[in-house]
């Protein structure tokens, strides 16, 4: 990775200036951006209950309960998703029950993640950001390659928990990336691919925005490689300074510790 950092040229540093000046404002993702869905039609508990025996029919080896099969709120969630069509909310959750089991998100707890946790390399927040939602923390330069599955547990964990924290109403993440001190060696496209997948297929329309904090030119390349791998998502990210975090995400008294001044 640190060649392609050095391979960098005058046109790409340019146009990821263009990238990172010209983002669409958060308002405008909302409105236009991949969590755009159909209005909700009056018939959802039939449309719940469709999924459900379609899935007790075609895939009765699926688990039930909470995050099951058979569960109304997992249900509707996909279906919302994938614009109220039986059809593909079924082939969604189907992967997406399946993708559970086997990853074991049911037995992740704060022990089973521990080491990875007492890096410091992410955290979720204890408050919500000004408009409500839950917030991730990632500090980029804790962050090294090599254990990667260690990785991923702890980026499930982190959202199962934020989905815990979620009582009603709105249910979104904002994810805040610390860029600060980033070195080649803290690159991890494999990582930052799962986490987007893993979002996209098995937490749909959670995340709503991704800040990337004071970038340092040696992250310029890398966006370039990582931006096309997002598809979709790329709309979501935008580049701001840890002023910008303090001064429009959150109160006084709910900043992040690192970011405080």
């Amino acid at each position: 990775m640190s060649h392609c950092v050095m391979m960098l040229t005058p046109s790409l540093a340019q146009n990821f200036k263009a990238v990172s000046t010209h983002y669409k404002k958060p308002t405008k993702v909302f409105k236009l951006g991949i969590r755009s869905c159909s209005v909700a039609p009056g018939n959802t508990h039939r449309l719940v209950a469709e999924v459900k025996k379609k899935l007790d029919i075609e895939q009765n080896s699926l688990p039930l309960g909470k995050y099951g099969r058979d569960d109304d709120e997992m249900i509707l969630w996909f279906l919302k998703d994938r614009k109220y069509s039986v059809e593909d909310a079924v082939s969604k959750l189907t992967k997406a029950i399946r993708w559970r089991k086997e990853f074991g998100v049911s037995k992740l707890t704060e022990e089973s993640v521990k080491r990875a946790a007492e890096t410091g390399k992410a955290y979720l927040h204890n408050y919500l950001d000004s408009r409500g939602r839950a917030v991730l923390v990632v500090e980029a330069s804790k962050h090294f390659p090599g254990e990667r599955f260690e990785d991923e547990k702890l980026c499930v964990f982190l959202i199962e928990k934020a989905l815990r924290k979620f009582r009603g109403g709105k249910q979104e993440i904002l994810v805040i990336v610390d860029l600060r001190g980033f070195r080649a060696e803290n690159t991890d496209i494999k990582f930052v691919t799962f986490v987007f997948d893993a979002f996209d297929c098995y937490y749909p329309r959670l995340l709503t925005e991704v800040l990337f904090v004071d970038a340092p030119f040696i992250f310029k390349p890398i966006w370039l490689m990582i931006k096309p791998l997002l598809k979709s998502y790329a709309s979501l990210v935008r580049f701001c300074s840890a002023k910008d975090v303090r001064k429009e995400y959150f109160r006084a008294d709910t900043i992040p510790a690192n970011f405080r001044e």
